[in-house]
């Protein structure tokens, strides 16, 4: 079998015995280092940073006196926590979505969090 041959049978292996979300995480981290991002895990508290990753969940919090929207946001290294605050909801922004954001890591209950940050919608791959 030829070199190339194998290489693509390993990879095809691969990709249908590998967990997926570990595959999904290895995806997002290239993608990120394509983009020239910064990965979650090397980002701490204060730091201006941005980001490409997708977003897990997408909750609504309307019925508080502070309405906000909370997405958990995945980088393929670690979670983060993104709040809009004063939102009941943001056309596009949807669980399963890809983003690229900027803004200031902070954090909220123990968890990174970033606060109204701003956000691109990128094309789905």
């Amino acid at each position: 079998m030829a070199p190339a041959t194998a290489g693509y049978f390993r990879r095809l292996t691969r990709r249908l015995t590998e967990d997926l979300e570990d595959l999904d995480a290895e995806e997002l981290v290239e993608t990120s280092q394509a983009s020239g991002a910064q990965h979650a895990c090397d980002c701490s508290r204060g730091e201006e940073v941005t980001m490409v990753g997708r977003l897990r969940s997408v909750e609504a919090c309307p019925k508080s006196g502070n309405a906000s929207i909370e997405a958990d946001f995945f980088d393929g290294t670690e979670e983060v926590q993104l709040v809009w605050i004063g939102r009941r909801r943001i056309p596009g922004i949807e669980t399963g979505k890809t983003l690229l954001v900027r803004g200031r890591i902070g954090d909220r209950g123990g968890r990174k969090a970033i606060f109204n940050p701003y956000y691109e919608l990128r094309e789905e791959s």
